[in-house]
């Protein structure tokens, strides 16, 4: 699993950050940012959930 974010369609909702605060964290205007671009098998469910309740789907998860 690979995860990328896309700063211009962040809206700063911070779901990813309630849900995978070991992944993500947001900077000082409130967009996303990643800690981790490849999260471990125990971060892969609540990544995979922070993507889906992202509401600018600026979270994209890649199954490589």
């Amino acid at each position: 699993m690979r995860i990328t974010a896309d700063t211009s369609r962040c809206v700063g909702a911070g779901q990813c950050v309630l849900n995978a605060p070991q992944v993500f964290d947001q900077d000082d205007d409130g967009l996303v940012s990643l800690l981790l671009t490849e999260p471990g098998a125990d971060e892969e469910a609540r990544v995979r959930l922070a993507a889906g309740l992202c509401p600018s789907r600026a979270v994209t998860v890649h199954e490589d």
